[in-house]
């Protein structure tokens, strides 16, 4: 192997590093120029790295001009390998004189969290129970057997067929739970094979293309609620106007694109029973072709090929079509109802550049902790502990929820946790508070 040649180097023959301010920093973060962003003081130029970013490119785009330090531990689970990687991007660092982040981020929530995190590796909670994912893998693979036996053993009269829609829509909403760890590297400790087992679940077991969630779900972790960044709120405002402040800004504009005023009602017919069978059944398809995602879209078609051949026998094309599209009514609504409820009633607004804790907490809430309520949402109900640390583990959950509560008690922000029927109730109140204020704003502004 040939000799480094930095490493001959003496230190005075080293060029001394640039250095940069947060000023210079924060002008980096448009897409029509330069594109900069900070991790633990260094400053990294992701103008041309952006496309070929693993996690998207809009991820890391979101943090342009901002510090990126606590997202880059949060989602990384092999940050040294990562950081080889980063060296080519490397343009300097801060001046000394310049604190570590922007003065619209707490210092001392932000250091405190960071002490936190190292806490909570050391307690051994970010490592996954192989045992854990197995069974439950092994639940979702005996409910797919199952719904078929159903037809199989009791033939195809109403009662199950019903039964086997319910046993599907029951598969198909826990496996997205569990391809929702794999995508999130929780399970194993390298990403190879976290990948792999992600491909199978949400390939092979659900028919969606795991590009396509990664590309989607990583944004929605990186600025929960914060418009035009985070996805999961891209209903706003050509469907629903969310929020309090979004909602009088849309009114101020005197725009309308739906009666927002009436949206707590229509939510119930173009939300949880359309979002899948309408929307997503077919965008998922769209893509993978316009991306040329083929892998993807070998795992999917394997889905296809295994559910068509494995109930048209039993219940004709058009039996076979009519079940499918019922299951995936029944998971859509299972999907939305437990998706949205932990942020659609927080606070949702423009990305404001807050510290990793603040801009997690104000946009997320739990729902308490019981056994149904973990097995129903995929412990999503746990979703601050989540969105700290994606890539924990979800049945350490609980474990380093008592610790989270102290550091919001310490520095005086709100925990929330609320029964389940009060979560899926408070997303209809927030749709109505929200379509009040805009008809407020858009009739007297």
């Amino acid at each position: 192997m040939a000799p480094d040649p930095l490493a001959a180097e003496t230190p005075a023959q080293r060029p001394s590093p640039r250095y940069f301010t947060w000023e210079e920093v924060a002008q980096r973060s448009g897409r029509e120029k330069e594109r900069w962003l900070v991790i633990d003081r260094k400053v990294y130029n992701i103008s041309e790295f952006t496309r070929r970013h693993p996690g998207g490119s809009r991820v890391i785009s979101h943090y342009a001009g901002q510090d990126a330090t606590d997202p880059f531990v949060a989602f990384h689970i092999n940050k040294g390998l990562v950081r080889k990687y980063m060296n080519s991007l490397l343009i300097g660092e801060l001046s000394p004189e310049q604190p570590s982040f922007e003065p619209t981020k707490n210092k001392e929530l932000t250091d405190e969290f960071r002490e936190l995190r190292a806490t909570v590796e050391r307690m051994g909670l970010m490592k996954a129970n192989h045992v854990f994912f197995l069974l439950y893998l092994l639940h979702i693979l005996l409910m797919d057997v199952a719904a078929w036996l159903t037809l199989w053993v009791f033939g195809t009269s109403l009662v199950p067929f019903l039964l086997c829609a319910v046993l599907l829509s029951a598969v198909q909403a826990q496996a997205g739970w569990l391809q929702h760890d794999f995508g999130h590297l929780s399970v194993f400790s390298t990403s190879t094979w976290n990948h792999l087992l992600h491909h199978f679940v949400i390939g092979h077991l659900k028919g969606a293309p795991a590009s396509w969630w990664n590309h989607m779900h990583f944004q929605h972790h990186a600025k929960p609620n914060c418009f035009r960044k985070d996805p999961d709120i891209n209903m706003h405002p050509f469907f629903f106007a969310l929020g309090k402040i979004l909602s009088v800004e849309l009114g101020k504009q005197k725009k309308k694109y739906m009666p927002y005023n009436h949206q707590h009602k229509y939510f119930f017919l173009i939300g949880p029973p359309a979002l899948l069978p309408l929307y997503f059944q077919w965008y998922i398809f769209y893509f993978v072709v316009q991306r040329k995602k083929w892998v993807d879209l070998a795992w999917m078609v394997t889905f296809y090929i295994r559910i068509f051949l494995t109930y048209v026998p039993l219940l004709g094309l058009k039996g076979f079509l009519g079940l499918f599209f019922m299951v995936r009514f029944l998971e859509s609504n299972w999907f939305v109802w437990v998706t949205q409820m932990n942020h659609i009633p927080m606070h949702i607004d423009h990305d404001h550049n807050k510290d990793w804790v603040s801009t997690q907490l104000q946009a997320t809430c739990n729902v308490h902790k019981s056994a149904f309520n973990d097995w129903f949402s995929g412990h999503l109900n746990f979703q601050i502990e989540h969105h700290l640390f994606p890539t924990m583990p979800r049945h350490n959950y609980h474990k380093v929820a008592p610790l989270v509560q102290s550091l919001c008690a310490k520095h005086g922000i709100e925990y929330q946790s609320k029964p389940l029927l009060s979560a899926f109730a408070d997303i209809v109140h927030s749709l109505k508070e929200s379509g009040q204020l805009w008809l407020d704003a858009y009739l007297h502004q």
